[in-house]
């Protein structure tokens, strides 16, 4: 899991469909003059900009996750009807604009960015029909809650500086005007029918609750104020004091309370009691399309149900073999539940011993990679613990290095208690957070010079795809030859193939919220976290089925690559193929691999 939103922000929204035909992006260039292509590719980036620049104005919270700052100033109101007709009006006006340019008049890079422009475009229109705005909270994300998180400045959004200080007010200015769009958005849902899952809304109402405050003192919101720099000016600590006290009393803790009554009162009785969203009106076609977005192929529920299915039968497979070198010879299903009864694999005393395990990984690494690897990233990798402020409810995860190369890639490890840190997953955690994972594809992102619509945005199927895959060098590097270390790296892939099943069970083939929690309990072992994962699956239909299907997709690709070329297959240029251009649609990375393949041919 990266720091950047690779989920339902409108930016990775936008890949719905599939390249089909593409302008083959990734074949050579035909005869252009320089002067044309150099016309034509300017004419195209104008067109990138233009909708970039509306993309993030009018979802600018999307931006600030993405790691664009300069936007943090609005909130925008995306799910008002109105302004969401007029941006679908932008996307059709942005498209005929690309109509107008020739994909063979661009050189290579050029069609590359027209191929990811034209895809995501036809995406956001095909999505035009679907109400999203009339869900506008869950459990898993809202935006009282975003801007409740980013109230500590250690967030996406920084607050640390005056200016940033102000940009984080205007935003609390424009929170009610969001908050009473949202009622009215789920009033009309009622009308329709169209309402979120009456589970994942009781789970989701505490987080409301808590927004609410006595005073504006004690509101989540006035964090910044007990959080003043010392270097502020005394009118600049006065000003914002007074003003966020204003804006928090008189407008953001009426609108909160407004929220949190009509949730408990009126919408939560109000929703439904079905689990899937095919059981909303053209609920079929939205979760096809949400399919399509998360693994940026035509795959249909169904067949990502039986891949799913398969891979949970191949890894419980695996189990029944490694069991028993691990000491252990129950059936294969219960290998996860045992392993963690198991004190010797939960050896830690101190967080500095469990860094000390990462720090050595990472020597580690620095000598076998380059056997693997010749693109990569000129930015360092540094490792963290996770500030305690928000280790409580972080995770592992990987934060990307300052396009300005002031700041380093983090590989961040959350330590909460140093005792109940497993040494089963270390290995494979690091190879998907660190390197050869986020950091090798994130870091080199912001080194290609790409247009700000591909730096900032993104599929997940690409991200977590490639993240996977790495985990999986890790046979080949010897790093699994632990059956401890192996155990872990097949327990993570374990719950992204489960993954699979449920999520397709739940939304395309009528599983109820109580099938998925069973199914994933029986699988996986664990009971507490059944429930949890199964609840962001339906507030967040197909976003967890990228990881599986980009991983599968890269490892055929390389199969392919090394049955086709023989001795002349080269593992380094693979991976420099991969990952030569950033994130893109998996279609569009066959067909570079398969003009690759061609070419050493």
């Amino acid at each position: 899991m990266t720091s950047r939103r690779n989920f339902l922000v409108p930016l990775a929204a936008a890949l719905a469909l599939t390249f089909s035909p593409l302008s083959h992006a990734a074949a050579p260039a035909g005869k252009v003059s320089a002067e044309v292509a150099a016309s034509a590719n300017k004419a195209l980036l104008a067109i990138a900009d233009d909708y970039y620049q509306a993309v993030a104005r009018f979802e600018p919270i999307g931006a600030t996750e993405n790691g664009d700052n300069r936007f943090d100033a609005q909130l925008g109101l995306s799910i008002a009807p109105a302004k969401r007709a007029a941006q679908f009006k932008r996307y059709r006006q942005f498209a005929k604009r690309l109509q107008a340019i020739s994909p063979h008049q661009l050189d290579q890079k050029g069609r590359i960015n027209y191929d990811i422009l034209k895809y995501e475009l036809n995406g956001l229109i095909a999505m035009e029909r679907f109400p999203e705005h009339l869900l506008p909270v869950n459990q898993m994300d809202s935006v009282p809650v975003t801007l409740a998180n980013y109230a500590g400045g250690e967030a996406s959004q920084p607050i640390g500086t005056v200016q940033q200080y102000d940009a984080y007010l205007s935003r609390l200015t424009q929170l009610p005007a969001w908050i009473d769009q949202a009622i009215a958005n789920m009033r009309t849902g009622i009308k329709k029918g169209v309402t979120q899952p009456k589970a994942i809304m009781i789970s989701a109402l505490p987080q409301f609750q808590k927004l609410v405050s006595a005073t504006p003192e004690a509101s989540i919101y006035y964090t910044p104020i007990t959080k003043l720099p010392a270097t502020f000016s005394d009118a600049d600590k006065q000003r914002l004091t007074a003003s966020y006290r204003q804006t928090i009393n008189d407008k953001v803790m009426p609108a909160v309370a407004r929220l949190a009554v009509f949730l408990e009162k009126e919408y939560v009785p109000a929703c439904r009691t079905s689990t899937g969203l095919g059981a909303l009106p053209d609920g079929a076609a939205w979760y096809q399309a949400r399919v399509a977005n998360a693994t940026t192929t035509t795959l249909k529920p169904d067949e990502i149900h039986a891949i799913g299915l398969r891979e949970v039968a191949r890894i419980q497979s695996q189990f029944a073999v490694l069991g028993p070198k691990l000491g252990y010879n129950g059936p294969a299903a219960g290998l996860p539940v045992w392993v963690a009864a198991q004190p010797k694999f939960f050896p830690f005393k101190s967080e500095q011993e469990v860094q000390a395990v990462f720090h050595k990984l990472n020597d580690v690494l620095d000598t076998k990679l380059p056997a693997m690897f010749t693109l990569v990233p000129k930015a360092k990798l540094d490792l963290r613990l996770e500030p305690e402020l928000s280790r409580a409810t972080a995770s592992d995860h990987y934060t990307a290095p300052a396009a300005d190369g002031s700041r380093p890639g983090v590989f961040w490890s959350v330590v909460n208690d140093p005792t109940k840190y497993g040494s089963t997953g270390m290995t494979t955690l690091f190879l998907h957070e660190g390197k050869p994972g986020h950091h090798f594809h994130i870091a080199l992102m912001q080194e290609l010079n790409l247009p700000d619509f591909r730096k900032f945005g993104g599929n997940n199927a690409f991200t977590e795809g490639w993240a996977l895959y790495s985990e999986t060098l890790g046979k080949e590097m010897g790093l699994f030859d632990d059956p401890a270390q192996y155990f872990g790296h097949l327990n993570d892939e374990l719950l992204r193939a489960t993954r699979l099943v449920v999520d397709t069970g739940m939304h395309a083939q009528g599983w109820t919220r109580e099938q998925s929690i069973k199914y994933m309990q029986d699988t996986l072992g664990y009971t507490d976290y059944a429930k949890s994962e199964t609840e962001r699956y339906m507030a967040w239909p197909g976003q967890a089925l990228g990881y599986k299907v980009g991983s599968l997709k890269i490892q055929e690709l390389r199969a392919r690559a090394e049955k086709a070329l023989g001795d002349k297959f080269s593992l380094p240029a693979f991976h420099a193929v991969v990952l030569s251009d950033g994130t893109v649609p998996l279609a569009l990375l066959e067909e570079k691999v398969d003009h690759w393949i061609a070419s050493q041919k």
